[in-house]
């Protein structure tokens, strides 16, 4: 008889015991409690506790609903959103399997990018613990959910980096960025590479991601920043001017240029743009804008301030 692998959990295998079953026919698939007026009843007073601020008793009422049916994706939904709420990371995983198996295809992205949070932020909470090895585990999990989740991709790179394996940090960095070129990946290629002393790297990694992403500003301006910094100052007032014709506001396009403009000893134009920066605005962070709420950020996050989500904060064209 072949012995289970290890880390094969008994719960997994009952879930496919359940399925393969349900597939012949043999086993009736999980109540979902639609159209049942008892299962209604229980969620408008879930829900009605919940309102009135009354958490621990709308979490017994949502336990109550999803006990009696187990497939009721309403009831699911609330105790997952009172799980991350109470940051129960444990829980919130473990229901937010469940969801993912009941979800029809068109949903399964949305719910598999819930599961990637859930392991996301304990792989956080792993690595704030100084337990990077276990956090390595749990943002591999995030990707294994959700192979787009841009934050998990740069925190497994931290905690490779924290555990002691940056090497293997920058392959994972490296990886994510070839699909998902976007800025908090790329800075954290370029300080490797330049610890490593190959500023052609830091070249080829920025020209790579703005050929392959045209359209993002910020990845032109990063590059023109490398060009600046290795002091290529035609190469890098080039890359500033053509971005300046498509965003003429951009405070951070008119400091460098001024930057520039004061290191070839053109001390009138350094300070016309020195003064169109500042006019523009008080920082030089990159601005970013949310895609499922629209609210801006002034630099790169893993969650919106405004709506809580993950994974939305994309660069913004101009301020």
């Amino acid at each position: 008889m072949p012995l289970i692998p290890a880390r094969v959990s008994l719960g997994s295998l009952v879930t496919v015991g359940h399925r393969a079953l349900r597939l012949l026919g043999l086993e009736r698939a999980p109540a979902s409690g639609e159209n049942d007026p008892q299962a209604a009843e229980a969620m408008r007073r879930a829900e009605a506790a919940r309102a009135a601020g009354r958490p621990d008793e709308a979490r017994t009422l949502f336990r109550y609903v999803v006990q009696r049916w187990p497939a009721h994706v309403g009831g699911l939904h609330a105790l997952r959103d009172l799980a991350v709420e109470a940051r129960d990371w444990d829980e919130a995983i473990a229901i937010q399997q469940s969801l993912l198996e009941l979800a029809p295809s068109r949903e399964r992205h949305a719910e598999a990018e819930w599961l990637a949070v859930g392991y996301y932020e304990m792989g956080r909470l792993e690595l704030a613990r100084g337990e990077a090895t276990a956090a390595v585990g749990h943002f591999r999990a995030a990707l294994r959910a959700d192979r787009d989740f841009v934050p998990a991709s740069v925190a497994l790179g931290d905690a490779q980096e924290a555990a002691g394996d940056p090497r293997e940090a920058v392959r994972t960095w490296e990886r994510a960025a070839e699909t998902h070129p976007v800025l908090p990946l790329l800075a954290r290629l370029e300080r490797a590479y330049r610890e490593q002393d190959r500023p052609s790297r830091m070249i080829a990694l920025y020209r790579a991601a703005a050929e392959r992403v045209p359209d993002d500003l910020a990845l032109a301006a990063a590059l023109g920043r490398v060009y600046f910094e290795l002091e290529m100052l035609d190469e890098a007032a080039d890359q500033f001017e053509k971005i300046e014709v498509r965003a003429p506001d951009l405070p951070t396009v008119h400091a460098f240029l001024g930057a520039i403009f004061e290191r070839r000893g053109d001390t009138r134009e350094a300070f016309d743009e020195y003064r169109r920066a500042l006019r523009l605005a008080h920082g030089f962070d990159w601005p970013h804008r949310c895609t499922a709420c629209g609210v801006a950020a002034p630099r790169w996050q893993d969650r919106c301030d405004a709506c809580r989500r993950w994974n939305t904060l994309r660069p913004a064209s101009a301020r």
